[in-house]
């Protein structure tokens, strides 16, 4: 093994806002990695991240988390990587971490330098970059146009690890970049360093979720040593533990082709990748191999307004209705929306969800089984608030007491909340599964550099 080479880097954790086992990330700390990377968030959470610039997690759990990872920075002496900031890593979002990071070197008295990357892309840059023919479709395809890009309301590209480099040669103390891939915080550095570049990008890929690839996942801290032939993965809380299985298994997360990774500027292959047990809680992986494309790609991210909308909750128990709950679901859809359509001059969608039953998966649920009370979830979306909601209101009388046939009883049933219709206000989608072609890794990457003290 190469020492020249050798490269440790700690993740914390999944994500910034998780949490973590403080004993593990002390052990980490002890142990002299030589960068500090964790991810601030993903697409995972829906649109609306994206479409707002907000984050998904609270803001007291940001900062005292961000504090002591910056402590820890401050212990170790080495840089503090942050990716995907703030959820979406939109540049609203990288700014709202920035602010964190003023307020906790203003409270602890810290200095550092601070070097913030930003992967927001303008509306307009991007209808130049496809009237150019620089944006292409990823499957499945989506039509794009100018008037889509134009409507988005944040639209980012995913760094890779070009970009975090670039950020890191600053010399910056705390790099807060925007969206990136997953695996860019932490492979950067070994490749930088001129480690193994497969071994690079495929323990950044087992490390993207810190203890995910452990026998405890949540646990939280992880260790990736990189050298010029492969890598070792190391739990840092003691009764974690790192099997060839449980490294292996993290290349199906999240990901389609458990042999192949596609990042900026080529893709990982792990076809031939070797996964040996050093002990009973580390593993070596070799044999991964990183291909390089022909032209440089960054993935497009992007968000526009979906309309407004109000959601309704009924419960209902009685035996009969329960046995019978899709029939009247249905019947209910077809009466609403035909007095909907008379009574309201805007184009709508209602729909009713089942909780309990088979909201999650709908149609593809393989197992529906009736409990013995199953909540009504209305859903309504239209273009105006006011439609949204006058179309619930609508929709009110009839989850509280349409009978099942004309024939019987008028029913009711429960509301859990009251007034019962819930505005959830505007909603976004997203639009883009694009490509952008760049000449230079940093044409659509902004990096900006501050001197931070208290």
């Amino acid at each position: 093994m190469d020492q020249l080479v050798t490269t440790k880097i700690l993740i914390p954790s999944g994500a910034l806002g998780l949490g973590y086992d403080r004993d593990a990330l002390a052990r980490g700390v002890a142990e002299k990695p030589d960068l500090i990377a964790i991810d601030g968030g993903s697409t995972d959470s829906g649109p609306h991240y994206l479409g707002t610039g907000t984050s998904k997690y609270s803001r007291s759990s940001i900062k005292s988390e961000w504090r002591e990872l910056m402590d820890a920075r401050a212990t170790a002496q080495v840089p503090l990587v942050i990716g995907t900031a703030g959820t979406s890593g939109a540049n609203d979002a990288v700014d709202w971490l920035v602010d964190i990071t003023r307020e906790i070197i203003a409270e602890t008295g810290q200095t550092a330098k601070v070097a913030v990357l930003k992967s927001g892309q303008p509306n307009a840059e991007m209808v130049a970059a496809l009237n150019a023919s620089k944006i292409t479709p990823l499957e499945p395809a989506m039509d794009i146009t100018t008037d889509l890009l134009e409507s988005c309301t944040n639209i980012v590209a995913l760094a890779g690890a070009e970009q975090i480099q670039a950020a890191l040669d600053t010399g910056a103390d705390i790099v807060i970049a925007g969206r990136t891939t997953d695996t860019a915080t932490i492979a950067a550095l070994p490749l930088s360093r001129g480690c193994h570049a497969g071994a690079a990008w495929h323990g950044a890929k087992i490390g993207e979720c810190g203890a995910l690839a452990t026998t405890s996942p949540n646990s939280g801290t992880i260790m990736i040593t990189f050298d010029a032939t492969g890598f070792t993965v190391e739990p840092m809380c003691p009764s974690a533990k790192a099997t060839p299985y449980t490294v292996s298994a993290h290349m199906l997360y999240e990901n389609s082709n458990p042999y192949q990774l596609f990042e900026p500027g080529g893709h990982l292959d792990v076809l031939k990748a070797k996964y040996t047990a050093l002990d009973d809680r580390s593993v070596r992986v070799t044999g991964s191999e990183w291909v390089p494309s022909q032209t440089y790609t960054v993935k497009l991210e992007g968000a526009r307004s979906g309309g407004y909308q109000t959601v309704s909750l009924a419960l209902v128990r009685d035996p009969r209705y329960v046995e019978n709950i899709r029939d009247w679901v249905a019947d209910i859809e077809a009466k609403c929306t035909r007095k909907a359509i008379e009574r309201v001059n805007e184009e709508f969608t209602l729909e009713l969800r089942l909780i309990g039953v088979d909201a999650t998966l709908g149609p593809l649920e393989q197992n529906a089984q009736f409990a013995s009370e199953v909540g009504v979830m209305g859903i309504i979306t239209a273009q105006s608030e006011a439609t949204s909601r006058e179309v619930a209101k609508i929709l009110n009388p009839y989850l509280l007491h349409h009978p099942l046939t004309e024939q019987e009883e008028m029913p009711t049933f429960a509301f859990p909340f009251s007034p019962t219709e819930m505005g959830r206000g505007k909603i976004y989608e997203f639009c883009l599964n694009h490509v952008l072609e760049l000449e230079n890794p940093m044409d659509a990457f902004q990096i900006d550099v501050m001197d931070l003290s208290a």
